[in-house]
């Protein structure tokens, strides 16, 4: 097993008096594929706003770790600087596309802050700097090498507003990538795919593992795209994880079926004799 890349300890988060997620802690393996499954309401969505910075954790610590040494408490970070610092990349369960702007542009858009820097903050871009220039032609190669790896090179001129669903989903993975993420976390990227898309979607985020070393942690429903490509499987259950493991460890959890079946524990066998399973 690797080394975690990111360490959650004892994370609680509170709404007044509802608590979304309680005493939490967990690992997240680096070079894995870590899906985090639960109910609806189980705090699947709360936890990566507090990973990604969109809430301030009551209590807990989110300790991300580089491949390089390099560590960050992510609940001490700005929410707008989450992404750029800690290098955490976010896709949402709504497709957040500049559905107006190109496939290119959309993907020059994630790599706004280092053409920002390399322009001198515009001035070195105004006055043509050769450093911009090679800035600037790199991010294009980005984006076009990210376009050609989700199948959509061909239409990099046409708005992403054109693009069908599938395409839609795959666009957001590529732009995520192209701010150089160490972890990637995605929510229900398999949600309205159909099968054929489902097992595109599955083989490219192997590639990111396998190939680029990146650490991924998804939100997702379908079970099928869970248990084929997950190295490693967290379930919560009212804010409280009830299973964390191998998917074969946790298919067969009687707390996860219960958990998805509605039911209490002692009753799993019988429902599960009922319903055929």
């Amino acid at each position: 097993m690797s080394a975690p890349i990111l360490t959650v300890e004892h994370l609680t988060m509170r709404f007044g008096g509802l608590t979304a997620v309680n005493d939490l802690s967990f690992l997240v393996y680096a070079r894995e594929i870590t899906a985090l499954i639960g109910p609806n309401g189980a705090g699947k969505t709360t936890l990566f706003n507090c990973i990604t910075g969109f809430y301030k954790p009551t209590v807990g610590r989110l300790t991300l770790a580089h491949p390089d040494g390099a560590s960050f408490l992510l609940e001490r970070i700005a929410e707008f600087r989450v992404a750029r610092e800690a290098r955490v990349a976010r896709t949402f369960q709504n497709v957040r596309l500049f559905a107006g702007m190109t496939l290119l542009e959309n993907l020059l858009v994630a790599q706004h802050n280092a053409l920002m820097v390399a322009s001198g903050y515009t001035l070195l871009g105004l006055f043509g700097s050769r450093a911009y220039a090679r800035a600037q032609a790199g991010a294009i190669d980005k984006a076009r090498y990210w376009l050609d790896r989700v199948g959509l090179i061909d239409r990099a001129d046409d708005p992403a507003g054109a693009l069908p669903y599938g395409a839609q989903r795959r666009l957001e993975i590529a732009r995520a990538m192209c701010t150089d993420p160490v972890l990637l976390c995605l929510d229900e990227p398999a949600a309205g795919l159909n099968n054929r898309e489902s097992a595109e979607l599955n083989a490219f985020l192997r590639a990111i593992r396998d190939e680029h070393g990146i650490s991924i942690l998804l939100i997702e429903h379908d079970m099928g795209v869970v248990m084929e490509i997950s190295d490693h499987i967290i379930v919560l259950d009212y804010g409280l994880k009830i299973a964390d493991g191998s998917p074969r460890e946790v298919r067969s959890d009687p707390k996860v079926i219960a958990a998805y079946l509605g039911v209490p524990d002692e009753e799993v066998a019988q429902v599960e004799a009922e319903v055929g399973l």
